[in-house]
């Protein structure tokens, strides 16, 4: 992966943001199905906003939350103690420490 994982695998960092990564108890045919699923909803979410069409961007944006939810990377944690960090700047979670130990550079944690 392009991006620093955390120790536990839980998220990935992108210009200083945490993102949760995929499910890793998925199997690989199953992983590759959703995410098959998700390009296409993102590929119809963008059809969608070429035609100006609000009720097929709706759909297409349901398609999206659905299947990443399915591959973890929204809804329930995969994990069992519940504390979730998705989308939250890296700088204001426990992550901070591992962050820096790293070390990154200043555009990582913009």
């Amino acid at each position: 992966m392009l991006y620093p994982v955390t120790p536990d695998g839980r998220y990935f960092v992108h210009n200083g943001r945490l993102w949760r990564c995929t499910n890793p108890e998925l199997s690989d045919s199953v992983r590759q199905h959703l995410v098959n699923e998700l390009m296409q909803a993102r590929r119809s979410v963008r059809a969608s906003q070429r035609c100006n069409d609000t009720i097929s961007l709706k759909e297409a944006r349901s398609a999206v939350h659905k299947s990443k939810v399915s591959l973890g990377e929204r809804g329930p944690t995969w994990w069992s103690d519940d504390t979730d960090f998705n989308r939250y700047l890296v700088k204001n979670t426990p992550y901070w420490d591992w962050f820096t130990q790293k070390g990154t550079t200043k555009d990582e944690t913009a």
